[in-house]
């Protein structure tokens, strides 16, 4: 792959979030091709683009629910460690605030895309935005038990101990047509689960139109959307304007959310599909 140089406003060179390098050149290659005999529109795709009726985690810091750009939440569950306990954690079902500000930003993302999703704020990172992969991976193992659809995982773990419990939790959540979606590390660096193929990996994509999406057949990073100069939820009620891939994955969730809605007896890798066909380089 080439070097690929994108400039901001002011014409200096911006440096991008790792893997986004890809969906700001020219190098993305075809999508594959999906040898159907009519082409999958929006209308049919996204239905009334409500999203309504799917649960959608947001395994984060937590999520502000009266956050004007959230829209409220319809469950909470914290994950605290907890020895006492035969696994390690309990499970707090009382609702809470985001520790950080992040966990409402994904959320926002996600609202605004798919209005009546169901809200699921799975809290597993602190005040610094730091957790265990243990935690981690209980929130969503959760995710899993609890009906979830979609869960958005703007975050992830470099500990190789834990690759292979994230493996298991991804063929799981497969087995189980639950669709994870993970941004992967803004370094390069290890990213687990981001990296793995049975998630819907994400990075930053040109631009800040949250309609517009980008398949990479070639991965890691699988799916590119807007990430980089973006306003987010934060907060106080308040918003900023942020970069990172973190933001990018939740446009993704947000255009699955609206698919399983339309169609909610979708498979993971037909879901995989839909989106393929809607994304800006499938008519390349």
């Amino acid at each position: 792959m080439s070097d690929v140089t994108q400039t901001g406003t002011d014409g200096r060179p911006l440096d991008l979030p790792a893997w986004s390098e890809v969906f700001h050149g020219d190098e993305l290659g075809p999508r594959p091709d999906l040898g159907l005999d009519h082409p999958i529109t929006s209308d049919w795709a996204y239905g009334d683009r409500s999203g309504r009726g799917v649960r959608v985690a947001v395994i984060d810091s937590g999520v502000d629910g009266s956050h004007p750009l959230v829209g409220g939440v319809a469950e909470y569950v914290s994950i605290v460690i907890d020895a006492e306990t035969e696994a390690g954690v309990r499970f707090e079902r009382e609702p809470h605030e985001d520790l950080y500000g992040h966990g409402t930003a994904c959320a926002g993302v996600i609202r605004a895309l798919a209005p009546e999703a169901e809200l699921v704020s799975v809290r597993v990172l602190g005040a610094s935005l730091k957790g265990s992969a243990g935690v981690f991976a209980r929130g969503v193992q959760w995710c899993i038990d609890n009906g979830i659809v979609i869960a958005n995982l703007s975050l992830s773990t470099t500990n190789e101990r834990w690759a292979e419990t994230f493996h298991g939790l991804v063929d799981t959540a497969a087995f189980r047509r639950m669709l994870l979606v993970s941004a992967m590390a803004n370094e390069r660096r290890r990213s687990i689960p981001s990296e793995f193929a049975g998630v819907f990996s994400v990075a930053c994509g040109p631009g800040t139109d949250r309609e517009r999406f980008w398949c990479n057949p070639n991965g890691p990073a699988e799916w590119g959307a807007p990430g980089i100069g973006v306003d987010v939820a934060w907060n106080g009620h308040s918003t900023i304007t942020t970069d990172g891939n973190s933001f990018a994955a939740p446009v993704i969730a947000g255009h699955l959310a609206r698919i399983m809605g339309a169609h909610p007896d979708l498979t993971g890798w037909q879901a995989r599909t839909v989106l393929a066909a809607l994304a800006v380089d499938a008519a390349d």
